[in-house]
């Protein structure tokens, strides 16, 4: 397939706003699922399910670090791919004492992750920069690279040739990510968020073709469908506070849609939400 990297870089640079209303204030605003011990009571107002979901969002990034072993191995020089405004940089930055370096596609994100990290004080530790992650330039440099949520936005192959060739030996690649079962969902993925997921045996052969070895992949599709809970009941939330025209009644029409379409994927099996994990061979 010819990749859509224009209308992946217009969907983003256009969702800044967006990002900020539904996931802000900050410093660190995240643009990815949370996680859910137990389901909790839905929130009667739209500001308590933002931050329901801000608190789901900082709880699957402690998940993963600990998955991860992030005091040992996301303590060094990290890339963010694909950082959005720079919840995860931060989060690195902040918790681990990483140096991160934050690339994005969006060239409005620049100015926040910096303005973020300066708020939260690791502006020496975050360096932002625009550039499609499968051509970011350098060869050994990093100790990790991180997608959160990001490598389904990037063709599989070039994106793991690309960070094998950025990590130093013994280097790991960390990712969180959609994987479909069944193509309805990597349907609605493409239409609703631009994001052309794939299944997770793509993903190991794209490693290993890169040279890549595989640690481990942990499943949380469940520990995550209750995110959309959330924010099914967030749209609808904010959608009784306004008049919509016939325009944007359509767009929340399809929101719903998606959200819920999605929460049906990730109980059913037709849809998977994992945590994988790679490493650079020393030789």
């Amino acid at each position: 397939m010819t990749w859509p990297f224009t209308e992946i870089e217009t969907y983003y640079d256009s969702k800044t706003q967006a990002l900020l209303h539904r996931y802000g204030p900050g410093p660190r605003v995240h643009y990815h699922v949370g996680l859910f011990d137990e389901p909790e009571p839905l929130a009667p107002v739209p500001q308590l399910l933002k931050k329901q979901i801000v608190a789901s969002q900082e709880r699957i990034l402690r998940y993963a670090a600990q998955t991860w072993d992030a005091s040992s191995t996301l303590c060094g020089n990290v890339l963010d791919v694909g950082c959005g405004l720079g919840g995860g940089s931060l989060f690195w930055a902040q918790e681990f004492g990483a140096n991160v370096t934050a690339v994005t596609c969006a060239p409005s994100h620049i100015q926040w992750v910096a303005h973020f990290a300066a708020q939260a004080g690791v502006a020496s530790q975050v360096h932002p920069f625009v550039c499609n992650a499968v051509e970011m330039p350098g060869e050994n440099c990093f100790d990790a690279a991180v997608a959160f949520e990001s490598s389904c936005y990037m063709p599989r192959q070039s994106l793991f040739q690309r960070l094998a060739d950025l990590l130093r030996p013994g280097g790991r690649v960390f990712l969180a990510d959609f994987f479909f079962e069944q193509s309805e969902y990597e349907e609605i993925s493409r239409q609703h968020w631009s994001a052309p997921i794939g299944t997770l045996g793509e993903y190991r052969k794209a490693a290993q073709e890169a040279g890549l070895q595989e640690e481990g992949i942990n499943d949380i599709s469940l520990r995550t469908e209750h995110f959309w809970a959330i924010t099914t009941a967030l749209v609808q939330a904010e959608a009784c506070q306004k008049e919509w025209n016939g325009t944007e009644a359509k767009k929340v029409g399809e929101s719903l849609y998606a959200h819920t379409l999605l929460r049906q994927g990730l109980v059913n099996g037709g849809l998977r939400y994992a945590l994988m994990s790679f490493v650079k061979g020393n030789n």
